[in-house]
């Protein structure tokens, strides 16, 4: 296969990856949220999002994150000239964290499957941001190249970053308003 070719399918996975990453912690929150509820539609509703996460889990995350990687890798063995520039090292780095993020939800699914909520539905809140921040990072990073400089890199990353947590906040606060 060609460059281009594998970097379509390197882009089509992620996409993939990051859907089910996104989904698979909006499915936490209605899991933890649930256990709030009446005992007989707690079990209904525990029973049913156990189901939903390990399918999504099995089905479309965990395969998606391993094919972005499988064509991310054959795409720097295509163009190991990629590895020689600043903004692949950054960028792998950002990657490294959402490997890191993929495997703490495996954590969190397994946890609820098992019974144990760690977690409340605010701090799972938080935590889906962090895809998001990571999300951003690596397609500025990948589009922009050595085009940004790491001030403005830095200053639109924590930007991003404050926007959220102000959208969050006023998200909270309209919904304790209803």
């Amino acid at each position: 296969m060609d460059l281009n070719t594998v970097k379509a399918l390197h882009i089509i996975f992620v996409v993939s990856w990051f859907a089910g990453l996104f989904y698979i912690v909006r499915l936490f929150i209605y899991h933890v949220e649930a256990q709030a509820k009446e005992e007989t539609e707690k079990r209904i509703l525990s029973t049913q999002f156990k189901m939903m996460e390990s399918r999504l889990w099995w089905i479309i995350t965990t395969p998606a994150m391993i094919l972005t990687l499988v064509f991310g890798i054959w795409m720097l063995i295509l163009a190991p000239g990629y590895l020689q520039a600043g903004w692949m090292h950054i960028k792998l780095a950002f990657v490294a964290v959402l490997l890191i993020y993929h495997f703490v939800c495996q954590k969190i699914m397994i946890d609820m499957k098992n019974g144990s909520y760690k977690w409340k539905s605010g701090g799972l809140r938080l935590w889906n941001e962090l895809a998001t921040l990571c999300l951003v990072a690596i397609v500025f990073l990948a589009v922009v190249k050595n085009q940004l400089d790491w001030i403005k890199g830095t200053i639109g990353f924590f930007a991003v970053a404050i926007g959220l947590m102000v959208l969050i906040k006023l998200y909270k606060r309209t919904r304790k308003n209803k």
